[in-house]
This record gives structure tokens, sequence and C-alpha cells, in this order.
């Protein structure tokens, strides 16, 4: 037989209390209600088996107080791209922040830009945060959606009502070429996927450090085994390099271990930078050095830009945070007039 449901009117007579007072500690809405009375009603819903149906109580709300975090399902991920570390490490920041801020958080991954609109319009969003698109067309989707967003790393003409969140990814690159110019190093090979968006700016930023005759550039492919066989292949031309610059964590420790695989030592043989600071630096061997952006300090940042887009106080439109190098130990030090070990 089926258990009869309890209803909020239920609850209030039980206690004494409002269907009123009842409906406000479900909402969250205890400003002027005793903790006693909190805990009471708390305590009973529990015991009661009272569970409201949340979506159709978001939904009916102006305010759903759900935050959309919509992140590019890229082929280089391979199907696993919350498994990726910026992206992860992004996630779980927003997860905390957005929690502590009293919001909802949903996650979606996608390479479809009606799919966004979609998830954002489909649960009533209050906001959204894009991760990891490049050069689309963020005023087509301005036009679609009147909710707030802020992109991570976003590249379009300034757009109103838009914020581009972004990391001083040129400057990263900047402080990585100082580094490795400061360690005697005159040869470098940056490796990316491709050479636009953040890649080329952080790329850029090396070789201004470094000089441009000194840093070359290497493609390498999406896919794992065609990145293996890439280095099985320029492998001699890849050590004639002193140090590696790899425009994300991942490539960098992939890197790493494909060259220890082969015998090659790091740094002696070859020394490796990275980007990003994703946990996997200090559990690789040698830790990794490489460019630290704050996953937190982003996070708490972009939702307070949500919430000021919302009340119409945000004016900026671009807003961009520092980076910092981290040096560990898989870069050496050379004789920096003849590129060997001092």
């Amino acid at each position: 037989m089926e258990k009869e449901r309890i209803r909020i009117s239920d609850i209030a007579d039980r206690l004494g209390v409002s269907t009123a007072t009842v409906s406000n500690v479900i909402h969250g809405k205890t400003k002027k209600i005793s903790d006693e009375t909190v805990k009471r009603v708390q305590e009973l819903i529990e015991e009661s088996g009272y569970i409201p149906n949340m979506a159709g109580i978001l939904l009916a709300q102006n305010n759903s107080k759900i935050i959309g975090i919509v992140v590019n399902d890229h082929e280089k991920y391979e199907g696993h791209v919350l498994e990726d570390g910026f992206i992860s490490a992004s996630v779980n920041a927003l997860a905390r922040e957005i929690d502590s801020a009293g919001y909802f958080m949903m996650v979606k991954a996608t390479t479809q830009w009606d799919e966004i609109v979609r998830f954002a319009s489909m649960w009533n969003m209050d906001g959204l945060v894009i991760i990891g698109f490049c050069e689309q067309d963020y005023q087509k989707l301005r036009e679609s959606m009147h909710i707030p967003f802020v992109v991570y790393d976003g590249y379009f003409q300034e757009t109103p009502k838009i914020c581009n969140l972004v990391i001083d990814n040129y400057d990263g690159g900047y402080q990585v070429g100082e580094y490795l110019k400061r360690m005697g190093h005159k040869k470098v090979l940056c490796i990316s996927d491709n050479s636009i968006c953040v890649d080329l700016e952080r790329m850029e930023g090396c070789r201004a450090a470094l000089g441009a005759d000194r840093v070359d550039f290497l493609e390498i492919p999406f896919e794992k085994q065609e990145r293996m066989r890439l280095y099985r292949q320029r492998e001699a031309e890849i050590l004639q390099y002193t140090a590696v610059f790899a425009v994300s964590d991942f490539y960098a420790v992939e890197l790493i271990r494909y060259l220890q695989e082969k015998g090659i030592d790091v740094p002696n043989d070859l020394s490796v930078v990275g980007f990003d600071d994703s946990p996997l630096c200090n559990y690789c061997i040698p830790g990794l050095t490489t460019v630290r952006q704050d996953a937190s300090d982003r996070a708490k940042t972009a939702i307070s830009i949500l919430r000021n887009l919302k009340l119409g106080t945000e004016e900026r439109i671009v807003v961009k945070l520092p980076v910092f190098l981290v040096e560990r130990k898989s870069v050496k030090k050379l004789n920096r007039e003849n590129g060997e070990e001092g």
C-alpha cells in the first residue's frame, strides 16, 4: 500500500506553526524565523520523509538559484573532458563558490551552441559560466539569451552584458621565457595542439622574453596515439632543444612519461615546463615547473561578476587575472655561454 503523502499543512499542524513558516524554511527564507523554529521544522521534515518537488519549485520562481557550467567537449579530450586537470579544477572551484553563494550548480559538456541556449532556458538559470570555447560567435549567443554569462578565456569582440574572464596568458608565457633564459636555455621548443587563442598568447610571451629566433613551435595531434607516433618520428629533432614549453600541464606530463620510457632523463637530457599548475604537477617525477592560475580566485570572481551582471552594476567587459611561475624540478640550470650544465 502506498504511503500517504505528507503535506506542508500536516507539518505545520504538528508543530503549531503556519504553513508559510514551513514553506519559508523549505525555500531557505529563514531570516525572520528563529533558529529554534527552523531546527524544529527541518527535523520534522526529515523525520516525516517530506521531499518537496524542488525542480518544480525552482522552475516556478523568478530566481531559480541555478548557475549552469558549460564546458566545450572538444575532440582532444577524447570523451574525458571533465577529467582534464584544468577543467576539473575549474569546475571544482566553481562548485564551492556556487554553493557558498547559496546557488545550485548544473554542468553540461557539449560542442553545440544551440544546446547551451536550450540548457539555460530549460532550467530557468540565473547565469552561466562558459569554459573552453574559442573563436565562436558569442554575440549570437548573447542575442539568443537574456541571462548573464561569464566566459573563461573567450575570443570575441567586446560585447556588452558578456564578461570575458581571462588570465594573463601572455605574461605567463613571458615568465616561462624569462625563467628559461635565466636558467641558461637558448633553444626552446613550444608544443601545443593549436597555434591560436590562449596557446598562441602563451607562446608569443615566451618568444618575447627569450627572443623569437630561440623559440620554435611543434603542433601535436589531438589523438594520443598520433602524438606518440609524432614523438617517435621527431624524437631526435626534439632532443636538439634544451627545453620544451608545453602550453598545458597534461601535454607536459605526457611528454615526460614518453621520454622516461625511452630512457631519456628529465631534466638532465631535456627540461620541460607546463602551464596551469594542475594536481598532476606534484605527482609526476620530477615535479613539473609550470605557470599557476588560481582556480579558486577565478571562480570567486566569476560568481561575483554574474551577480553584478544580474543587478546591472557590472561595467567591465574584460577582467584579467594574474598568473605566476611555480618552480619545481623539471628544468636544469645550464651554463649560459655554451648551453651546458653549470
